[in-house]
This record gives structure tokens, sequence and C-alpha cells, in this order.
């Protein structure tokens, strides 16, 4: 039976590929952007089962009117993908309060926005699946990425607490964990009001690495991370964590084994201990 979907930033990249590998496979979708006629080919190509709307996810109007319209059209809402955001670069000194405040807007404060109106919905319903599209740099510190680290870190961490949370009422919750992507996540990247040449020695390797992401030959292509999440909606038990891309297991691994090495120094240190 075919699932109903609401997909966040649709208009390019990973969103768009996946809502149009969904609307292939016959799932019903509801494809949102800030600008809805981005998706006019994709409505055009799937007429039957995929509809567009305006969604920033900044806005709880059109938070509350996309799930309203889910509920009109498909009778309700079985996966949530929470995947809006971009990236601000800077590192922690020359990004400022305002911009830290915007990055943290989209791409936490969003999807908390529009989780908390699908839930109710969820509730009544004892099911539904709540995706997050974080990122290998919500455990990875990217040097320069300060503001963009610090917002997939938290969006981790309000994904965990709704898994804990709603569990019980048959919500399940997925933390999507992409490596590097051919899409328009580098040249979408905002830049710091100000730069300081003490960190670019350290900062402008990441920018480099970003801006030729899609010149490289053996980058993901979103189509596979569309492939992963659909994969995905057919699992019974699906997983909290899920990497995403041929790149992202090394990048966690190499994470996880360097918190585990710091830990255990601490611990056998004694330094956790209180004199």
């Amino acid at each position: 039976m075919a699932k109903r979907w609401l997909i966040t930033g649709c208009s390019t990249g990973l969103g768009r590929a996946l809502a149009a590998r969904l609307a292939a496979e016959g799932e019903r979708v509801l494809a949102t952007a800030r600008r809805p006629e981005t998706l006019a080919e994709l409505v055009a190509q799937y007429p039957d089962n995929l509809l567009s709307t305006a969604l920033d996810v900044r806005d709880q109007a059109q938070c509350q009117a996309a799930v309203e319209l889910a509920l009109d059209t498909f009778g309700g809402i079985d996966i949530l993908v929470n995947n809006a955001a971009y990236g601000q670069f800077g590192t922690l000194e020359e990004v400022s309060e305002d911009q830290l405040a915007a990055q943290f807007d989209t791409n936490v404060f969003g999807p908390w926005r529009l989780t908390r109106v699908v839930l109710p919905l969820w509730r009544a319903q004892r099911s539904g699946h709540a995706v997050f599209v974080s990122s290998v740099a919500g455990t990875v510190p990217f040097p320069g990425l300060a503001a963009y680290n610090a917002s997939k870190a938290a969006l981790e961490g309000l994904a965990e607490s709704l898994a804990a949370e709603a569990g019980h009422l048959g919500v399940k919750v997925t933390i999507l964990q992409p490596g590097g992507f051919a899409t328009g996540y580098a040249t979408a990247l905002r830049l710091p009001e100000q730069r300081i040449e003490d960190y670019a020695p350290i900062s402008n390797g990441t920018l480099g690495a970003l801006r030729s992401m899609n010149d490289k030959q053996d980058v993901n292509p979103p189509e596979v991370f569309a492939d992963v999440v659909w994969r995905l909606s057919g699992m019974q038990s699906p997983p909290l964590r899920l990497p995403v891309g041929r790149d992202s297991e090394a990048f966690l691994e190499s994470a996880y084994d360097t918190r585990r090495r710091e830990y255990d120094d601490v611990v056998k240190a004694g330094h956790h201990t209180v004199v």
C-alpha cells in the first residue's frame, strides 16, 4: 500500500531526488519548497501522486498549512522527511550571532516546528516515521563549519529525544547521516560577515573541498540517497542512525574511534573522579 510522505527542501539536491524516486514508485508525495514553482516539472511528470506547496520551515503558519494540505489530500502522513537545510561557512569567531541564529532557525527550529505539527496526528493513529536528514558533520567537526556542525549535532539531539519520548506511541525515528553528495550545497554555502586570516590555514581547506565536490568522479549522486530512503521506508524496525553514501562510514568510524579512545584515556586517568 502506498505511503503518504511530506518532504521539505525539494527544490534541488537530495530532496528533489527523493521526491522523484518516491513518485516513480507510486508513493503519495507532498513535495515542498520555499519557491514551489521550482517543483512544476516534477508535478507535471507525476500529476497523479505528487503535489507541491510552499513551505518555509521558519514559518509556523506555512508548516501548519502544509500538514493540513497533506491531511486533506492524502488523509494523513506516514513519513515526514525533515530535509530542508543550508550551510553557513565560517569559524566560531567569524560567524555573527545573527548568522548563527539563522542557521539554527532553518536547520534545527524548522524540523522542531514542523514535527510538532505532525505529532498530534501520529499520536492519534499510533504510527508515523520521522526522518531527520543530518550529516556526518553532526559528528565530525569540519574546520570552518562551526555553525553547521553545531546545528546538525543539535538536530540529532532533537531526533534522539523524540525517539525516546514517542517510541511507545508507534512513532519511529531515523537520523540520516549523509557524507559528500553532488548537490548545490557548496554553491548555496553562506559566507561569514568577516574573515580572519589566522583561521585561513585550516578553514580554507574545507571550503575548497566543498566547492570541488561536484567535480569529483566518485562523489555520491543524489539518487543514492533516494534509494537508501526508499529502502528505509520498507523496514519494520528502521535504525535510529543510518550513514548514507560511500564516504560516510569512514568519516563516522574515525570519529567514533577517536571518541572511544578519548573516553578510555580519561577514565583510565581518573580525571572523571571528583576529589
